[in-house]
Order: structure tokens, then sequence, then C-alpha cells
């Protein structure tokens, strides 16, 4: 997803991602904020327009749904912030993850992470 967003957009895609599938009231709810139906409907078309989301009639209102799977947009999302907070640097990003007090980790995901790191050593990525 390399389209630029606004803020608000960018609220908006979130909160239909979290959801799977969201109606304008239902991010109306979700954000919580004096926003009229008119700008949330405004926003959703936008974001239309730009290919984020399609729309699907149920009945008299339409539901929007993301274009793009939520693992794809969250690797480009997770890019630009490896980019943004951590010099461009997985290792730096990893580190501050694991480093973190509230990621407790399984042992299931320490060897997940290993094969991962093994795997990327082969290839010389």
């Amino acid at each position: 997803m390399r389209e630029k967003l606004s803020r608000r957009e960018r609220q908006i895609i979130d909160c239909i991602y979290e959801r799977g599938r969201a109606t304008a009231e239902d991010v109306r709810a979700d954000l919580g904020e004096d926003l009229s139906n008119s700008t949330v409907r405004t926003l959703l078309s936008i974001l239309e327009e730009k290919g984020l989301v399609r729309h699907e009639a149920e009945g008299k209102r339409y539901v929007y749904v993301p274009t793009i799977p939520a693992a794809e947009a969250g690797i480009e999302a997770l890019r630009k912030v490896v980019k943004t907070f951590f010099a461009d640097s997985a290792t730096n990003a990893m580190a501050a993850f694991i480093e973190a007090a509230d990621a407790r980790l399984t042992d299931g995901e320490f060897d997940r992470l290993a094969a991962l790191i093994e795997a990327a050593k082969a290839e010389k990525r």
C-alpha cells in the first residue's frame, strides 16, 4: 500500500482492517469523534477511488472491505515503521520488539524466529 493517506484516511482504513469489513456507521462509532456521516462517506469514497477499499451492498447500506490482504498491508506498514523508527534496520526493530516489556515470546515463537533467521542467512538476505 504505497498510497499516501491522510491521518483520517489512515484511521478509517485501520478501522476496516480491524473489523474485516465495516459500514460508515461502524467507522463513526469506532473513531469515537464527532464526524458527520457525510465526512465519513466522503473519505470512504476517496479510499475507494484510491483502490484501497471496495464496497458491497447489503440492503440499503454499503459494507466496505479492504482490497489489499491484511498480511500484505501489514508488511508494508512494518517496512515504514522499520525505516522511520529503526534506521531501516530489521535487527534494531527485532531487538526492540524482543526487549519490549510486554513482548513475551513462547518457545515455539523463538524457534520460528531462529528458523527464519537461519533461512535468511542461507539465502544471504
